[in-house]
């Protein structure tokens, strides 16, 4: 989210794409002013790319917190780490998607809201984790826009990373408990207002842990990959962004000393440059 910019005075790129969007929801789609960060994985068995679609799941909202920074919106302080999320939600079809059983279940779901006239073609369709319709991938669209390059690669590192440990326990014929909707949205809604900072639920043990300690064991979890794709250098920077916090930590820290949004949009400015 933009700190100040109001949706009312943008300009809409002309698409005819956007052009039927506007038309269908109005105002839903006109004030949706907010940049999201999506993240696709090369699966080409579509089977495959639904199984790890189905246990990503879980992982969602670590990886969410991990990337929070929209805490200001229209000139004000939104209480949360992430706004945008609270925005998008106006869209049909967004959030966590739900487990589907099998690949059949899920295209027959598809051809069903085809058919019905609630959407032309899969792509609109907006969860924060899908089976892309068009490309072989697995899309993760649940994360805000990172304040730094190095941010977006190291959370690009760990959701790679979580489809290979997917697919390394699937080869094994193993799987990821598959945890129903309902459940993963409460994490969902405590990594949105609380970022880094707040608790998420452990379901195994059926308790509140820091969500900065269920990152570090999601870490552990895919440690066994990570050299394999060669990505340790970008894991690493993970724990550095939960040292320093995330993007939306650092704009609030930058509002509350100068009180000027402003000079809190060009630190967002300069942020972005950062390590170019």
């Amino acid at each position: 989210t933009h700190p100040f910019s109001a949706w009312q005075t943008q300009m809409i790129t002309p698409d005819p794409r956007y052009d039927q969007i506007i038309t269908e929801m109005q105002d839903t789609a006109r004030s949706n002013l907010i940049f999201g960060l999506h993240v696709h994985v090369g699966i080409e068995d579509r089977h495959m790319a639904l199984h790890i679609a189905n246990s990503l799941r879980y992982f969602l909202p670590h990886i969410f917190a991990l990337s929070t920074n929209s805490p200001f919106c229209e000139v004000r302080n939104t209480g949360f780490k992430s706004f945008r999320t609270k925005i998008f939600d106006k869209f049909p079809r967004t959030g966590i998607p739900d487990h589907f059983e099998s690949l059949s279940e899920f295209d027959n779901y598809i051809n069903l809201l085809i058919k019905t006239n609630c959407i032309d073609n899969a792509k609109k369709i907006w969860w924060d984790l899908r089976v892309h319709p068009f490309y072989p991938t697995v899309e993760v669209r649940i994360c805000d826009v990172p304040l730094t390059c190095k941010e977006t690669i190291a959370i690009t590192a760990i959701i790679q990373a979580l489809a290979a440990k997917m697919y390394k326990m699937r080869t094994c014929n193993m799987s990821w408990i598959a945890y129903r909707r309902p459940m993963i949205n409460e994490n969902k809604w405590r990594a949105s207002r609380f970022g880094l900072d707040g608790k998420l639920i452990d379901f195994g043990k059926e308790e509140e842990v820091t969500t900065k300690g269920l990152i570090y064991e999601m870490l552990n979890f895919v440690d066994d990959v990570v050299d394999d794709l060669g990505r340790r250098w970008a894991i690493d920077l993970i724990p550095e962004i939960m040292e320093k916090g995330t993007g939306a930590d650092r704009q609030l820290k930058v509002y509350q000393e100068t009180n000027d949004f402003s000079k809190l949009v060009a630190f967002i400015m300069e942020e972005t440059l950062r390590d170019i």
